[in-house]
């Protein structure tokens, strides 16, 4: 009897676990909603990366070619199709066009999925209050914020290596009995979202964790060797799909792309920085939880140090020896994504991504010592941000006001930097509402920390809601009308009104894209705005229609062109910046006893452009 009553208040209470983790989950997926995809379509893009993936999509619906489609005047996707083809999905669904919105929605959903990913996987291994910590930190870590509204590939990757490896751990949990199905699925939409490294990465991760743990090398090798060579079959499908469509350019280009960027032996530098610099991106990255690391520095005790060395070494060992496995396969995954990035000489910021949820976890893990141990760090920590949002509030309301004169800028960029006030002066309507919540959750801060005198996780929690108060405002209210002033949509709606389509072919000749290594160099933004039509002046050498070039291209080259029969006028000099340059858009004509050949670079202008690039 005693027997049958232990067993049901264990599994009573085990029910009760279980009720309040799912509570938790949907509150969280509620929350990181509300927090991602309302703002996705606010502001216009503004570089020249998002709308060059977005035209991949657009003219895979235009074409039918869900392949490998050509877009900007003739070029082939950089990037494997599965990102594009998620952007034709959410096109789709949302009216049939590609936007803004429907463009950012795959990264957003990436990031939230991943971010319900990390919750279950640490919530069921370390508990309640550590998943949710680990996985609000990662979802609020700057570099993956900003990346989950961004239409590049680099989110989707992301999600797709950290959930695999979730599943990997799961596999190794189950004493690697059975398929990873799931997980090697994940792996081949990896692949098919930026080539190899979808796979490679999640299996050397792994792999070097199983050693660790002590699974024998040949094991090991073996097993993720065959889910590594199941993860290709779906990629390797489109690879020869698209092989049959361009051939040798093709091949050409994923040779370059993955193994030519990963040897350093690229035809050209893309991205190249020193050794050091992932150590500085990983600290941008983290902000603003960096600064909480940093303040905490200064209020923990260092004793523990100052132990002898024979009494630390004999810890190390202890702790080796019971150690636990989740904090194993998270430092794992953090050092070897790290150190396989820093081989390249390409370096980026967001190649660092995957690591980010398993610092999370770490993290959370201090932030939970800070507040038994430590809480005054996390209260100063809280006091900077409840500051820095009523600053925020009370800077916009200065401007709002008119407090802020024009003239306090000067220089090339003064006429955008006065166009960016004005458009924060214009702000109003629902985004008071949004402006509101920083100021409005600063002094809920300061009725907590007054209210309370020891703190438990709620401390911890209330710096979130203070984190994501100011994301809401900056992504819903401050950001879109300064980011909107930057784009050059306007200036693609004054050109589409001088030159329509009815009117002739819109071509393009930029000299860096012509005549430089490496990526071409298009004006991105400026042709998916008018729906792809933008074509290659050079390649193609037609006989009429209109050429949209930057004013310093035009004042070297159209003498050039003019003495292989072209003759131009001018009808269109654009409103605002277009690449940091003045861009003109000339009518022009070509006389029919005019050479075919396009005209040549003298070897001074390409060599000026390949240093350019």
């Amino acid at each position: 009897m005693i027997h049958d009553t232990t067993a049901d208040m264990s599994a009573s209470a085990g029910a009760s676990a279980h009720r309040r983790e799912w509570k938790a989950f949907w509150l969280l997926l509620l929350f990181a909603c509300l927090i991602m995809i309302p703002f996705l379509g606010l502001a216009d893009y503004h570089t020249k990366g998002e709308p060059r993936e977005a035209v991949v999509t657009y003219s895979m619906l235009a074409t039918d070619n869900w392949v490998l489609p050509t877009n900007n005047g003739g070029d082939i996707p950089y990037k494997p199709p599965f990102f594009h083809w998620t952007i034709g999905v959410a096109s789709v669904l949302t009216g049939g066009a590609v936007t803004e919105f429907s463009s950012r929605l795959p990264s957003a959903l990436a990031l939230i999925a991943m971010t319900m990913m990390t919750f279950m996987f640490f919530t069921r291994r370390k508990g309640l209050t550590t998943g949710l910590l680990t996985a609000l930190v990662t979802l609020s870590a700057f570099e993956l914020h900003r990346a989950g509204a961004n239409t590049r590939v680099d989110m989707m990757l992301t999600a797709l290596t950290v959930c695999s490896l979730y599943l990997l751990y799961r596999w190794w949990e189950k004493d690697l009995k059975g398929v990873p199905w799931l997980a090697i699925l994940l792996m081949s939409l990896a692949t098919l979202t930026k080539g190899p490294v979808g796979s490679v990465i999640p299996c050397l991760a792994f792999g070097v964790f199983l050693l660790l743990e002590g699974v024998n090398f040949f094991k090991a090798f073996f097993y993720l060797l065959l889910c590594g060579l199941a993860s290709f079959i779906i990629p390797l499908c489109w690879y020869y799909a698209a092989y049959l469509q361009r051939g040798d350019a093709f091949l050409d280009l994923v040779m370059e792309e993955n193994f030519g960027r990963m040897t350093s032996t690229m035809s050209y530098d893309s991205c190249v920085n020193p050794w050091y610099y992932n150590f500085i991106t990983l600290v941008g990255g983290y902000v603003p939880w960096i600064l909480l690391v940093l303040l905490s520095l200064f209020t923990i005790s260092y004793k523990p140090l100052k132990r002898s060395f024979r009494d630390t070494s004999t810890r190390v060992r202890e702790a080796y020896a019971s150690h636990n496995p989740v904090n194993l396969f998270a430092l794992v995954c953090i050092v070897v994504i790290f150190v396989f990035y820093c081989i390249p000489q390409s370096k980026r910021s967001v190649y660092l991504m995957p690591i980010y949820p398993f610092i999370a976890y770490f993290l959370a893990q201090y932030m939970l010592y800070l507040v038994r141990e430590h809480s005054k760090a996390l209260k100063i920590y809280g006091w900077i941000l409840a500051v820095a949002s009523l600053l925020l509030t009370a800077v916009f309301v200065a401007v709002k006001c008119g407090a802020v004169p024009d003239t306090i800028f000067h220089g090339k960029r003064a006429a955008q930097n006065v166009a960016m006030l004005h458009a924060l002066m214009n702000v109003g309507g629902w985004s008071w509402l949004l402006i509101a919540i920083p100021p409005l959750l600063s002094v809920g801060w300061i009725a907590y920390v007054r209210r309370h005198r020891s703190y438990g996780p709620g401390l911890l929690y209330a710096i979130c809601a203070l984190t994501f108060g100011l994301y809401v405002a900056l992504d819903g209210a401050y950001q879109p009308p300064v980011l909107n002033a930057k784009s050059v949509r306007p200036v693609a709606e004054e050109i589409d009104a001088v030159a329509p389509a009815s009117s002739g072919t819109l071509y393009e000749f930029i000299e860096m894209g012509e005549f430089a290594a490496g990526d071409p160099v298009h004006f991105f933004e400026i042709d998916f705005y008018l729906g792809d039509r933008v074509q290659n002046f050079r390649r193609n050498h037609p006989k009429d229609g209109y050429l949209m070039i930057l004013q310093e291209d035009a004042e070297r080259w159209l003498p050039e062109f003019e003495k292989d029969g072209y003759s131009f006028t001018d009808v269109y000099t654009s409103s605002r910046p277009v690449n940091r340059c003045t861009l003109k858009v000339y009518r022009f004509t070509r006389a029919d006893d005019a050479a075919e050949e396009p005209a040549a670079a003298p070897a001074v202008e390409v060599a000026a452009g390949a240093a350019a690039k």
